[in-house]
């Protein structure tokens, strides 16, 4: 018998993967190994949640039993692999020896977590997974059974970039009283151009979200006896020289591909795990899509071309590599092309849809009228777009100006 296709990782990426490739072949043996239960979930809801007064489970939209059922693979849930054998072609789990025909790595990418001083740090909390957010959710509705309603619950956000933000609305809009800390001077702005910037600061100021630029967490400290009969508080202190007091603190401050294996396997690693135009990484027969890839290679629909190596997030890129990869397991070997792909950002104070250019692409943000930016090239071309409020119904007719 054939050793199976194997694919790493049971979030969109991984049963992607496996849902195109059944598309082009349902016989073909496919496992799926995970670490987690493997529930197929929408990892975007759980930055609007609360505002949806959803629970953890009501954020499943498949089960992993019905997802593997459904597709005719076998699933190894809460599975670790702890090494890749690339001459071989066989993993080390904790579940024994596996060996592959091809593999994938759909690892994701881990939250950043950076040193903090005080005796609370391991307080901190961070949401990158279902599970996380099951923590998350419970600390609050903890907190909300400890304490009186007509007190303030607050949370303290680490970074305002777009998960911090839409997690600040999300719970802004919930009855939270929001703090944010970010050592830039203006919301996602990264990503926006500072106008923009500055309206989203202002909508989200007006749900009541405080914020703190310029500054950056330095320690965070219980700032009562932990045996209190109150939900114990804890204290933030800021570069700026603020202290600022929180029931709980929610790290946002960005991901970093999951690179562990791959880097252990001999693979070449950068940002993320190297991959080449097919999403083939430095290894024969082992791939890699997702958060935690590197695309080194390969072309926007536009004609233009990926180059310098990105990590390309969010859900557009990963269904259209998904796409591609399955080709190439079939035998069919197909470049993955990316279409233009805006982002819908899920800050309902102000909408927000934006296209951006890649990091450090030459060129600068115009605005041609108002909640409209555009970002014009060297060669006075638009090849990015950013719409607010109402605007937000026009991506179509953007990403046709960028198209043409």
């Amino acid at each position: 018998m054939a050793h199976p296709i194997i694919i790493i990782g049971a979030g969109l990426a991984g049963w992607t993967v496996a849902r195109e490739f059944r598309k082009l072949d349902a016989t073909t043996p496919v496992t799926v190994v995970t670490a987690d239960r493997g529930d197929f979930y929408a990892k975007p809801s759980l930055s609007n949640a609360f505002a949806q007064g959803r629970a953890p489970a009501q954020l499943v939209s498949t089960p992993a039993d019905k997802m593997a059922a459904t597709l005719g693979v076998t699933l190894l849930a809460q599975t670790r692999v702890m090494a890749i054998n690339v001459a071989a072609r066989s993993l080390s789990t904790s579940q024994g020896e596996l060996d592959y025909s091809q593999l994938v790595l759909a690892t994701g990418a881990n939250a950043i977590r950076i040193p903090l001083e005080g005796d609370a740090d391991d307080q901190v909390m961070s949401i990158n997974s279902l599970d996380d957010f099951s923590a998350f959710h419970a600390r609050l509705t903890n907190l909300r059974s400890l304490e009186k309603e007509s007190t303030d619950k607050q949370v303290f956000i680490m970074g305002a970039g777009l998960i911090g933000c839409e997690f600040a609305n999300d719970l802004a809009v919930s009855n939270y009283k929001v703090s944010v800390a970010d050592p830039s001077n203006g919301p996602m702005s990264t990503l926006l151009p500072a106008q923009a910037s500055q309206h989203l600061r202002e909508a989200l100021g007006a749900l009541g979200v405080t914020w703190h630029f310029g500054s950056t967490v330095t320690a965070v400290k219980h700032a009562v006896r932990k045996d209190d009969a109150e939900a114990p508080k804890l204290e933030i202190s800021l570069s700026s020289g603020q202290t600022v007091t929180a029931d709980i603190v929610l790290s946002a401050i960005g991901l970093r591909a999951n690179t562990a294996l791959a880097q252990a396997a001999g693979l070449t690693c950068e940002r993320g795990i190297v991959v080449d135009a097919t999403l083939q990484t430095s290894a024969a027969h082992i791939f890699a899509l997702g958060d935690s890839a590197q695309y080194a290679d390969g072309q926007w629909a536009s004609g233009v071309a990926l180059t310098g190596g990105r990590n390309l997030p969010y859900v557009m890129p990963i269904m259209n590599a998904a796409k591609a990869l399955a080709a190439t397991l079939t035998g069919t070997p197909s470049p993955v092309v990316f279409p233009l792909m805006p982002v819908a950002i899920k800050t309902p104070a102000l909408p927000i849809v934006v296209a951006a250019p890649g990091p450090g692409t030459p060129g600068e943000w115009q605005s041609s009228e108002p909640g409209v930016w555009q970002f014009m090239s060297e060669a006075s071309r638009p090849i990015g777009f950013v719409l607010t409020g109402k605007n937000t119904s026009r991506r179509a007719e953007q990403a046709k100006l960028i198209s043409a």
